[in-house]
């Protein structure tokens, strides 16, 4: 394929989609739920969403395919000579915030995006990566995940890798508190400067990768022994999550800018959360660790 064919960009998410609730499913042992859902303004998507779950305590991993007439502004921002095309956009995005508090939240996302006009040439690109978000951090999940990460990227350029982690670190970096939200991960965006059929298969390495990246990390984790104490860490933690996701994210304001599904965008917010004011762990403590040994910007790959 030369041109882009988002037919195929879709029938390719919504298998994604199936794939991964499956492995996730196997590990937790209950069922995702579905709920389908149309957009008034164009377009719909699958939502797949499991609560309370045996090891998931909240997630989500949502298909949507979205048309529109005239871009919001969270994407004509970055590209002002694209306002008022005809767009679409598709994508597979999830969320999965495990009940222990040793096991890390997930995040992952792929997406294409496409604005046409009359008598032009089609603009588009992608965008995805994802990112691992821990609570008590360890430096052997942080270096399995970064080296799937790598490993998806390298037959695309040895370049790719630092360039989408470094953005992944500067992206997920909640500004307002000076600190990033997890250990990282790729993120990349407005990515076409690779022929189409190149690029696909760039982010089909991307998406198709997440399940090794992370269930290794979740069975290894979810049986961990915690108590009390470490709940109460990982619902204050998940106070940032929440603040990054809806101060700073593109994907959660683009969704609500768009007109999409409210449910299915909100999917990314964990069940339990708490905020404290000015509140420090303890020195040289377990938590305090994750603020002086992980959440620092660091190459896990050369550790």
């Amino acid at each position: 394929m030369s041109t882009p064919s988002p037919s195929a960009i879709k029938a390719w998410l919504l298998d994604l989609q199936v794939s991964i609730v499956a492995g996730l499913e196997a590990v937790d042992g209950k069922p995702f739920l579905r709920d389908s859902w149309e957009r008034p303004e164009g377009g719909g998507g699958i939502s797949r969403l499991i609560e309370e779950g045996n090891v998931l305590e909240r997630g989500g991993v949502n298909f949507s395919h979205v048309t529109g007439a005239s871009l919001p502004p969270s994407a004509a921002a970055a590209r002002p000579e694209l306002a008022g095309r005809a767009w679409e956009a598709m994508g597979v995005s999830l969320v999965l915030h495990p009940r222990n508090p040793y096991a890390p939240t997930v995040h992952m996302n792929v997406r294409f995006f496409e604005a046409t006009a009359e008598g032009q040439e089609p603009v588009w690109w992608f965008g995805g990566g994802m990112d691992l978000t821990p609570y008590y951090g360890n430096a052997d999940d942080a270096r399995h995940f970064h080296q799937v990460c790598h490993d998806a990227l390298a037959p695309f350029g040895a370049d790719l890798h630092p360039r989408f982690k470094k953005w992944c670190d500067e992206y997920f970096y909640i500004k307002h508190r000076k600190e990033a939200r997890g250990v990282g991960g790729i993120f990349f965006d407005d990515f076409n400067e690779l022929p189409f059929d190149d690029a696909f298969a760039l982010v089909r390495k991307v998406g198709d990768g997440f399940l090794d990246a992370y269930l290794p990390i979740l069975k290894a984790r979810k049986d961990t022994p915690y108590g009390e104490r470490e709940r109460d860490f990982q619902a204050y933690r998940r106070g940032r999550y929440v603040e990054f996701n809806l101060v700073w994210d593109r994907g959660t304001h683009f969704g609500l800018q768009s007109g999409g599904r409210t449910e299915a965008i909100l999917m990314s917010l964990p069940p339990i959360v708490k905020w404290r004011y000015d509140w420090h762990p303890e020195p040289g403590s377990a938590e305090a660790a994750l603020y002086s040994d992980f959440l620092p910007h660091r190459d896990w790959l050369s550790q």
